[in-house]
């Protein structure tokens, strides 16, 4: 998850908790799911064991926004439309059977899906939908942006519209966050609900769910484990596979240890370096992972005079080794053509990304005026991303430019004080990420003069008047196809005139025992607990 935040107090716990001895629980040392005795002895109770790096703070769906309780909710709480599979370009309906976007793209229109029951047999209602969403929006939470100038209404008792201030094609693509999950209104209330800043139902979330989806909370602890069980009374077609699910909090290289001796059945955290030469007997994901990886040159004449040069970032486009990134990186990363990752709608094509052009680069500096400068890389010290460290990027970024006739002073930081130069829009040079906040390419709008990103660049509005009015013009399209080369284009001229320059989505690498099946990455909840079989 990007280190950003898109509201004040958004994504505050960022940083992966890193544990550093295994968590002792024990699966079955085959490699395979591990089994107990149910009671009655007539069967044999699955129980799935998940490692990964925390990133977690509550199973409250209204709260939720780190990668590791979206994982939860998405377990425990269904949505009015999901994805199917890796598949984030076209959202499905889940709890609505149907939906409709109005022409003008202010209005979403839901038909509510019949026989859908919560975990205590209750049926879901437009009721617990509205009560559902008004609470996301309203308890002003880290997910609360999501829903910002929607209004949720029932229109009858199936059907439930939801209409925005300006046009929004982008709400049938957020709606599928976890943190949009549906609650049984009557128990959340009677747990102190209240869909307000007030709210004190988190205590309660946190330790039993109210959702309709496959799993439940079965136990819960911030900093060790989640456990979650199969939810009895599952009124979807597929049924959970797996009787318990145990999420480890357990540090990367204990991840490898217990994934290669049959302690676990799924590690989420692995390194390139790590996933290599792994045992014969276990599967091996690797995709490319919704993080974009990209430098940004400063624009603003203040901070630099050097970096707020166009040609000066065009120097830096053409003078950077993409491949000998990529070679970092490791297999399953990707070089990003533009900002938007190459699972969205709207990302650029393979073919459109820069290649590295060591004359030109020089003729670029060049026209630039400046001779032999030197300017500071920053960027955060101990930060990974998909287990890439920054270090390695920013050495070879600096022997790339080198080449070049670019003097490049590497500034690493703690996290906590890189960032406070990186939001103030105080670097000169910055090697940082973003991934999505939900998967549409408006969330990448930010990197227009003027907004969160942009602002960081020091872009400010005005820059690039032509680009800024076509940022409002894309922003307003209405279907896919039109959005999709709406936003191509627009990338096209921000790789032309723009202060930042994509790099690689590095790889998120997934290993599972032989046993496990199902398993697709998804770019928000990473992994759907209820998509994996056993064979």
């Amino acid at each position: 998850m990007a280190i950003r935040s898109r509201r004040p107090g958004a994504k505050a716990a960022l940083l992966p908790v890193l544990l550093t001895g295994a968590l002792a629980l024990a699966a079955c040392s085959s490699g395979g799911s591990s089994t107990t005795s149910q009671s009655g002895g007539t069967a044999a109770a699955k129980t799935l064991v998940i490692d990964t790096s925390f990133d977690l703070k509550t199973a409250d769906p209204g709260r939720t926004y780190e990668p590791t309780g979206l994982i939860i909710g998405k377990a425990a709480y269904e949505t009015l439309l999901t994805f199917e599979g890796s598949d984030v370009t076209k959202p499905v309906p889940a709890l609505a059977e149907s939906f409709d976007l109005s022409g003008d793209g202010k209005t979403l229109t839901l038909k509510l899906r019949q026989g859908a029951t919560f975990a205590d047999g209750s049926p879901v209602t437009a009721d617990d939908v509205v009560f559902s969403l008004d609470r996301v929006r309203d308890m002003k939470g880290t997910p609360s942006f999501l829903l910002d100038g929607v209004e949720v209404a029932k229109t009858d008792a199936n059907t439930i519209t939801l209409t925005s201030k300006n046009a929004n094609p982008a709400l049938p693509y957020i709606l599928p966050n976890p943190a949009l999950g549906i609650l049984n209104s009557k128990v959340a209330k009677e747990h102190g609900a209240t869909a307000d800043t007030g709210d004190k139902a988190e205590q309660y979330l946190n330790s039993a769910s109210a959702g309709s989806g496959p799993y439940t909370i079965e136990s819960f602890n911030v900093s060790s484990q989640v456990v979650l069980k199969a939810n009895a009374k599952y009124w979807g077609p597929a049924k959970p596979v797996y009787d318990k699910v145990v999420i480890r909090n357990v540090e990367a290289a204990t991840q490898k240890l217990n994934i290669s001796r049959g302690d676990s059945q799924v590690a989420l955290n692995l390194s390139g370096d790590q996933v290599a030469g792994m045992p014969a007997n276990l599967q091996v994901k690797k995709t490319a992972s919704a993080n974009v990886i990209f430098l940004l040159a400063n624009q603003d004449p203040s901070v630099s005079k050097v970096t707020s040069n166009p040609k000066f970032a065009e120097a830096i486009r053409k003078g950077v080794d993409y491949d000998g990134l990529l070679e970092l990186a490791g297999e399953g990363s990707v070089q990003a053509p533009g900002v938007i990752p190459s699972m969205l709608l709207g990302a650029l094509p393979p073919e459109a990304a820069a290649k590295r052009d060591v004359e030109g680069a020089k003729a670029a500096l060049k026209e630039s005026g400046e001779a032999s400068p030197t300017v500071k890389l920053e960027y955060p010290s101990e930060l990974t991303v998909n287990g890439l460290s920054f270090q390695p990027l920013a050495e070879r970024i600096q022997a790339n430019l080198k080449e070049v006739g670019i003097t490049v002073e590497l500034t690493p930081a703690p996290v906590t004080t890189a960032l406070d130069n990186y939001r103030n829009g105080k670097e000169e040079l910055g090697l940082w990420y973003w991934g999505p906040d939900y998967p549409d390419p408006s969330d990448y709008l930010a990197f227009l003069p003027g907004k969160l990103v942009g602002l960081r660049a020091g872009w400010k509005a005005g820059s690039d008047k032509e680009l800024e009015a076509a940022g409002d013009t894309t922003a307003a399209t209405i279907g896919d196809e039109a959005r999709k080369q709406a936003y191509v284009d627009l990338q096209t001229k921000l790789n032309a005139s723009g202060p930042f320059i994509p790099l690689i989505q590095p790889s998120q690498n997934i290993v599972t025992a032989a046993s496990v099946t199902g398993l697709e990455y998804h770019p928000v909840w990473t992994v759907d607990v209820a998509d994996l079989g056993a064979k």
